[in-house]
């Protein structure tokens, strides 16, 4: 039989802010910022999307003109609480003109710069770098849980605290340690036990099973874990970890597959970037291999650049004493904030097109870069 009227899957806001949430959690934006759903309601249906790096009265007006009433951008229209809304700056005329016509607005900002595959990724791409990886990993993010389970449920437990995000640690997955051994309980009046009878000591073989998760998901897992424990009341621990999460943090160092004298490379980055003027330090006569790297503003990250033995560090923005600091030491460019993350619509479009294929998505064609060169 065939149907008279296609079948339409309605896209709601929220199914759009789940997709990019599960690239960018939002747990991994840094305190300062405001990331997520700025404007609007999460049930709203979406008729289009409009990717942008800022919002600006002249991009709700494209979002307007293009037929979409969903923006997603990479700056946070709202960084700080608004006391009022009378169109006294641009951020409240963006408000006010969103909601007059029905448009959502949200905002992937730090937590899209911290996450693996996240922005600073995809500017070594565009720099052909190789073994890329984050230079500086979040710390105290990562917790252990230890969880007691009889020996047949075992299999059945660790899956569950995987399929919950359990058991990342780099490039490897489903990571747990397990050891065997004997757990005791005497189960009171008013108890089910699993195993043993009321008033009695029970032993019962159990596994030790030792995994690691971001703290983040913590509440997510102790569900999965309760879920699928065959226990009344199950015994786990879970401990607060000093490592690193080389998974995700600020910036990204890597390697060039060839070479290049310092004056070249500085020119293929003016070029694969159009950039108005590259401002740097003084060449020091060194050929060019490890380059680091941090989109907007990432001047603050050059230490770890210069430990890390980098030839280059390239960021979008830094301060007079930024470049005086490494100025004789390692070469340092700055390109401009919006230059170093533009290609940010990108990795929405990527994210967003994936998950729903059918939905009409838009790039801004506006520059909303305020500074210009003369």
């Amino acid at each position: 039989m065939q149907l008279k009227y296609p079948y339409i899957i309605l896209v709601k806001i929220k199914d759009i802010a789940n997709a990019l949430e599960m690239f960018a959690p939002l747990p991994l934006q840094d305190d300062f910022d405001n990331a997520g759903l700025q404007i609007g309601l999460t049930d709203a249906e979406v008729a289009g999307v409009l990717l942008c790096l800022d919002v600006t009265e002249a991009v709700v007006d494209e979002a307007i003109a293009s037929g979409c009433n969903f923006i997603v951008s990479h700056h946070p229209l709202i960084f700080s609480p608004l006391k009022r809304i009378t169109g006294s700056s641009y951020v409240e005329r963006c408000v006010l003109k969103a909601l007059a016509n029905g448009i959502a607005v949200y905002s992937a900002h730090t937590n899209l710069d911290n996450a693996m595959g996240g922005v600073n990724f995809r500017i070594a791409e565009k720099l052909g770098l190789k073994n890329v990886r984050v230079l500086v990993p979040k710390k105290d993010s990562l917790l252990k849980l230890a969880v007691y389970v009889p020996t047949a449920y075992a299999d059945a437990v660790r899956k569950a605290l995987f399929d919950a995000g359990c058991g990342n640690i780099g490039n490897y997955g489903s990571c747990s340690y397990n050891v065997t051994g004997y757990g005791t309980f005497k189960a009171e009046e008013g108890c089910n036990p699993f195993c043993g009878g009321i008033g009695e000591l029970h032993k019962e073989e159990e596994v030790r099973i030792e995994t690691i998760m971001p703290s983040y998901i913590k509440n997510r897992v102790i569900s999965a874990l309760l879920e699928a424990h065959p226990y009344e009341e199950p015994a786990y621990d879970i401990y607060p970890l000093d490592n690193s999460w080389n998974n995700v943090g600020s910036g990204v160092i890597g390697e060039l597959p060839e070479e290049c004298d310092e004056e070249c490379f500085l020119k293929t980055v003016k070029e694969k970037f159009a950039v108005g003027c590259v401002r740097h330090t003084d060449m020091l006569g060194r050929r060019v291999k490890r380059v680091a790297l941090c989109g907007g503003a990432g001047a603050s990250f050059a230490s770890a650049a210069m430990a890390a033995g980098a030839d280059v560090y390239i960021t979008g923005e830094a301060r007079y004493h930024d470049l005086f600091n490494y100025n004789g030491k390692m070469l340092m460019a700055v390109i401009g904030h919006y230059e170093s993350e533009q290609y940010t619509i990108d990795i929405f479009a990527d994210i967003i097109g994936e998950r729903f294929p059918a939905l009409k998505i838009v790039k801004s064609g506006i520059n909303t870069n305020p500074i210009n060169y003369l």
